[in-house]
């Protein structure tokens, strides 16, 4: 995919065959213009801050260069200087050799939208055709290819076809989906055999379930698709045409909000955009503390492989070596004896953590001081914390050179900015934001820039006199005295208590760390019952119906494919047997879980195969000798459930199927070893001769590119064929 570079490139008004010889481009936003992570961003761009130890940005730069990206724009506006030190010290700047992509800075204070970002870009006249939009703080696996090809043959076909946006299907549970929680519900509407955009609503109001489609829609599309459970991915392949239409419109600051919806219902222009979506491959944005936490999960569970803890190394970063049950160990670490690091972890270089510690599914950074006693759960402790003995936090953000002291509790929710102290035995709140800055009154609007505006005015924060102690240690305050009473800080701690925005504290829960409450659980579930019960689904298409009534023209809303959904809740069934439920039960639930998605036996055979070997990626280090023998024990322990499955060549084919589909794209850990692989599969009777012989059949007449594995298995296709031969001859004896 990558492209040789011309040398003059290619202007906007360039043919379709000019325009693709040009290098690939992209610009990226090193700002979100948003507000969602203060008080963090108010010391510390977004865009550095580690996600799992890595910097936000190195991930999205790490993605373009493996897309064949050849040339990067970072755009820099709130702590532009931090972000140029930054790529300059992970190597992304300064050593042009270094690397095949080029990176360059673009730095200007006088933005504070996206649309401001664009006409500095239009005016600096760098992008010279087709170029990738993304913001930094977007992780992504996907392949490039494809999507690309697809805008820039719409381009041949029509010049008025600018955007091609990339989406996916939200996470799997109907209470928990990210387009619901954490961000504002999204509708979109989408033609379904040339994917073009008709409608998009990001503020949707999830409370009544219509939306307002206008009729020329309507008229023109009887067939659409109407989602609401897409995420926006926020990578978008767009034309030259779109910077000079944010110049044309300096109404357009939302990317969104303005620039996407304007351009939907502008009918003088024609400008079209279209959507790819991705199904098996990764993309997410860190949007909020939520997806913060979201987005972290899926990286040390590998779903965004190769964009992995073991895998990436950036400047100055240590390397981290997977263990078993996805915990990730920098070499440096000192681990006392009695310590526990559970699943799904991740210790970073030059960490000590002491006696009868408890660790799990939590990330903690380089050089900090754990002391003994010390419980840490779901959480997220950044470089150079120190916590001293008895403290116990739990589902929270603790940034750098955070000291706690003896028997602090940081309660769910939190978030610690820089260099906070919290004395003895103190409590914080859950849901407590707390930073050594005070808060900036301005913050009224959500596309303003994420660092504090130097002549805006201050709010009067209250210090944190509302902290209680632990009540397992009955002291009244703080023993420490340069946490006492002070400027910023009383009852210990040494920071402010940021109020809520907007939303209330009652709605904190939404975009926090910590797991949804089990009430606010509930009553999303008696929401989603009632509107069962009263046929909200059928209402919604009868609406549609009702606003063209006078148009003859049938709407047929398309039902999204399930399969995905299902093959993540087999998974998330198959993680409760680890734990130790009987095979029977879970035989019992994943049927259960087919009937109710409507599929197939052959579908649940390549959702537990699926299982399977992810907890074989998981259980094996980093070698391949070692991921070799993790998938034969896994394969042998769960051949009886497998088998299950496989009753039939058909269903023996789609364990085959999905074993290409994963080497392909989301583990692609098992790509060098399929061949190694296919032969134990045949041996523990879990795929017959007649599946490989007949898949490979398939094959034949298939491009290249999807001939990779039989080409690596052809070895053993053709010792079967030759068994298969010689007992055809023993027969006719």
């Amino acid at each position: 995919m990558s492209q040789k570079k011309s040398r003059g490139g290619a202007s906007a008004g360039d043919d379709a065959d000019e325009l693709s010889r040009s290098p690939l481009q992209a610009v990226l936003l090193a700002d979100s213009f948003t507000l969602k992570f203060r008080p963090i961003t108010l010391e510390r761009p977004k865009v550095l801050l580690p996600l799992v130890n890595v910097p936000m940005i190195d991930y999205t730069l790490s993605w373009l260069e493996t897309s064949g990206v050849e040339e990067v724009f970072v755009f820099c506006c709130a702590h532009a200087q931090q972000v140029k030190e930054h790529l300059q010290d992970a190597g992304w700047t300064g050593k042009p050799a270094a690397r095949e992509m080029a990176v360059k800075t673009v730095e200007s204070h006088d933005a504070i939208s996206a649309g401001d970002a664009l006409r500095v870009m239009y005016g600096r006249g760098v992008i010279n055709g087709d170029f990738i939009l993304i913001s930094g703080d977007t992780i992504s696996n996907m392949s490039l290819k494809d999507a690309l090809q697809e805008h820039k043959d719409r381009r041949k076909k029509d010049p008025l076809a600018v955007m091609t946006m990339i989406i996916k299907q939200s996470k799997p549970s109907v209470l928990t989906q990210q387009t619901r929680l954490g961000n504002d519900e999204i509708v979109m509407a989408i033609a379904p055999e040339t994917k073009e955009l008709l409608y998009y609503e990001d503020r949707a109001d999830a409370s009544h379930l219509c939306v307002t489609i206008d009729k020329d829609i309507l008229a023109s599309n009887p067939t659409l698709q109407l989602h609401n459970n897409m995420e926006d991915c926020y990578i978008d392949i767009c034309s030259p045409e779109v910077l000079s239409l944010f110049t044309d419109n300096f109404d357009y600051q939302h990317l969104r909000r303005h620039f996407v919806k304007g351009l939907l219902v502008d009918d003088i222009m024609g400008y079209k955009i279209y959507t790819h979506e991705i199904h098996s491959s990764y993309a997410a944005r860190v949007d909020n503390f939520r997806s913060y936490d979201t987005v972290s999960k899926d990286i040390i569970q590998r779903w965004t492989y190769p964009m992995v803890p073991d895998v990436l190394s950036f400047g100055n970063c240590h390397e981290m070596k997977l263990h078993r049950q996805g915990i990730y160990k920098a070499a440096d670490v000192t681990l006392s004896h009695s310590a526990h690091i559970g699943a799904n972890s991740v210790i970073g270089n030059g960490t000590n953590i002491g006696e009868q510690c408890k660790v799990s599914n939590s990330v903690i950074g380089e050089g900090c001081s754990i002391g003994k006693n010390v419980l840490i759960h779901g959480s997220y402790i950044w470089d150079n914390v120190i916590i001293e003995d008895g403290c116990k936090v739990s589902n929270s953000l603790v940034c750098d050179d955070v000291h706690l002291r003896a028997g602090a509790v940081v309660e769910p929710g939190c978030i610690l900015s820089f260099k906070i102290k919290v004395g003895k035995n103190v409590v914080v709140p859950a849901y407590s934001k707390v930073s050594l800055l005070e808060k900036p009154s301005n913050e009224d609007s959500d596309e303003e820039l994420e660092y504090a505006d130097t002549n805006s005015a201050v709010t009067d924060s209250p210090p944190f006199s509302s902290m209680r102690n632990n009540a397992d240690h009955p002291t009244v305050e703080s023993e420490d005295e340069d946490l006492g009473a002070s400027e910023t800080g009383t009852s210990g701690v040494l920071g402010y208590i940021w109020a809520s925005g907007d939303t209330g504290t009652q709605e904190e829960w939404r975009q926090s760390i910590a797991p949804i409450p089990k009430e606010k659980l509930q009553e999303l579930q008696h929401a989603i019952a009632v509107d069962d019960a009263d046929g909200s689904e059928e209402d919604l298409n009868n609406r549609l119906r009702e606003a063209d009534h006078d148009n003859d023209s049938e709407i047929s809303v398309v039902e999204d494919d399930d399969y995905t959904k299902f093959e993540k809740e087999v998974e998330e069934t198959f993680q409760r047997a680890l734990d130790g439920v009987h095979q029977d039960n879970l035989i019992l639930e994943i049927n259960a879980l087919r009937l109710s998605y409507s599929l197939q036996h052959a579908d649940c055979a390549g959702a537990v195969f699926y299982s399977i070997m992810r907890s074989a990626l998981v259980a094996a280090q980093s070698t391949t000798e070692s991921l070799l023998k993790a998938t034969a024990d896994a394969l042998t322990k769960w051949r009886d459930l497998l088998r299950n499955y496989t009753k039939t060549v058909d269903e023996e084919m789609e364990i085959l199927l999905k074993f290409e589909e994963m080497c392909q794209d989301i583990t692609k850990e098992f790509s060098a070893l399929f061949s190694k692989i296919l032969p134990y599969l045949y041996d523990k009777e879990l795929v017959s001769e007649d599946a490989i012989l007949r898949w490979a059949e398939e094959k034949a007449n298939a491009d290249e590119s999807d001939k990779v594995f039989v080409k690596q298995s052809d070895a053993f296709i053709q010792w079967l064929k030759e068994a298969e031969e010689e007992e055809d001859e023993d027969e006719e004896e």
